[in-house]
């Protein structure tokens, strides 16, 4: 709570130099609005931009559901069966150094501008916290427990289900709240692809007209649905993981 007020105080100090300095200076609102006009145009300009906001929130949410779930598949598939880690786990090296705007346009010539491009973007941005931190949790299993579950007579499914699933289940919370901030990020970048609605079609929008202010509002709201995402996730997580330890 301490940190919360702190950050909220070091924000407010942020936002009263910034709105001093553009008002001293006499800085273009086409180059640097103040606080106070991005304010104004978050609350007046809500009519003309709140049809963009429901398609990004949708398209973050099913992207994000699609990157976990692939990199779930990967990440058991790689721990299960062993001798495919030394060939797939270099290829998700190269995916992840591999910049997804200079991906996206491929994607588009070869998928068109439907939904699936933009999916595939965000999967490629949010698949691999997941399949990294869960490999991480197979693999820390507590090594008497799997020990013992070997001399008990429990098979691999059974040692997997009961003991390297549950344990990896903080390490997967922990690849998820990165994999959810990233999501929305990985929207934007696919609505910028081409796109008719949504906050990246916005930004392009406003970007071309000049109104810097209105940058700054998709901007505002990128952040909250990144702590809206983070903040359900955490909340999942305290009870997911506590069931499980019970």
């Amino acid at each position: 709570m301490k940190d919360t007020i702190k950050f909220g105080l070091f924000l407010f100090v942020l936002l009263l130099v910034w709105e001093m300095l553009v008002r001293w200076l006499q800085v273009d609102a086409y180059t640097l609005p103040a606080p106070s006009a991005i304010v104004k145009e978050f609350f007046l300009g809500f009519d003309e931009y709140s049809r963009h906001l429901i398609p990004t929130m949708l398209l973050v949410l099913e992207g994000l559901l699609m990157s976990v779930v692939f990199g779930i598949i990967v990440a058991v598939l790689l721990h299960l069966i062993p001798v495919l880690e030394p060939y797939i786990y270099p290829l998700l090296i190269i995916s992840q150094n591999i910049p997804v705007i200079v991906v996206a346009p491929l994607l588009v010539i070869w998928f068109g501008f439907g939904l699936l491009p933009k999916l595939i973007v965000i999967t490629l941005v949010c698949f691999f916290p997941v399949t990294v931190s869960l490999l991480e949790g197979f693999k820390s299993a507590d090594k008497d427990l799997l020990r013992y579950m070997k001399i008990s007579g429990a098979d691999r499914m059974q040692i997997f289900k009961k003991l390297e699933w549950p344990n990896a289940m903080p390490y997967f919370f922990n690849g998820l709240t990165i994999a959810g901030t990233y999501s929305v990020m990985g929207a934007i970048i696919s609505e910028w692809l081409g796109s008719d609605k949504g906050l990246g079609k916005y930004m392009i929008i406003s970007q071309r007209a000049f109104q810097v202010d209105k940058v700054f509002v998709a901007i505002v709201w990128i952040i909250i649905f990144a702590l809206v995402i983070y903040s359900v996730i955490r909340l999942l997580e305290r009870r997911v993981v506590k069931w499980h330890r019970e």
